[in-house]
């Protein structure tokens, strides 16, 4: 089996543990879109993104079953390697610590994750801005956006130096947050 091969079928599992935890799980826009479509999301930018380290892709696609579903780092191990879970595990919140705290400990932290957490950190940021801009999350006033764009950019300042490319995309949909508008409420 070549080495192409086993890389395909490494992130192909990948993309079905996620889609398997996050089964019942939708995403906060209006639409209610199935939450599988942000790990591929983040895992096509990354890609498309010239990124081809099957760790990242893998890690991208799980980066929020620890923090989002009851997936255990065990279990993340077991089936990944003990390398993709401690990446997971480098940009998954501990969700027993205050929301403000989370917020704070993701950019105090930022600068000190690895290269590989930084990129999967950056592909989370534009993904998110993008899907702000596309289609608020329900109920988010325009204050609220506008706070989650400006934080990502103190998030997203500790990974500088860690992909041009993607930084340059970062930059970019954050320049756009003055179309950002206000979401009705559901």
């Amino acid at each position: 089996m070549s080495h192409f091969d086993l890389t395909t079928g490494l992130i192909l599992k990948a993309a079905a543990f996620a889609a398997e935890k996050h089964r019942d799980q939708r995403r906060k826009d209006p639409e209610a879109s199935p939450y599988i479509n942000h790990p591929i999301a983040l895992a096509n930018l990354l890609a498309s993104q010239g990124v081809t380290e099957a760790e990242v892709l893998c890690a991208a696609l799980l980066h929020d079953t620890i923090e989002d579903t009851e997936t255990t780092v065990a279990e993340l191990e077991a089936h990944f390697g003990e390398r993709i879970a401690a990446i997971v595990l480098e940009v998954t919140d501990d969700k027993h610590l205050p929301k403000a705290e989370r917020k704070q400990q993701q950019i105090d932290h930022a600068p000190h994750v690895s290269p590989q957490a930084k990129l999967v950190k950056l592909a989370d940021k534009i993904c998110n801005l993008r899907d702000i801009l596309h289609s608020p999350p329900a109920g988010w006033p325009l204050q609220r956006q506008q706070e989650y764009f400006e934080w990502a950019a103190k998030v997203i300042a500790g990974v500088r130096g860690t992909h041009a490319g993607l930084e340059a995309l970062f930059d970019e949909v954050y320049a756009r947050r003055r179309e950002l508008r206000a979401c009705p409420l559901s």
